[in-house]
């Protein structure tokens, strides 16, 4: 498996899922319970993508945020 993230991208992913974290465990500004539950699982797959350094739905359109790739 080939990278396909920078490292901008891959920092910026890691923020949002900590925003995304906070936002479902610290506030109730998501309300529901599904809202929270869909929160955790963005931002479970931005921490996955972003420390494996591949995106699959990039792979599929052919995107490539990385100089070296």
């Amino acid at each position: 498996m080939t990278n396909n993230m920078g490292k901008i991208d891959r920092g910026a992913r890691l923020v949002v899922a900590a925003i995304l974290i906070f936002l479902a465990f610290g506030t109730d500004a998501l309300g529901s319970a599904v809202m929270v539950w869909l929160a955790l699982i963005v931002s479970g797959l931005f921490v996955v993508t972003s420390l494996v350094g591949n995106c699959p739905l990039y792979g599929l359109l052919g995107i490539k945020t990385c100089r070296d790739c």
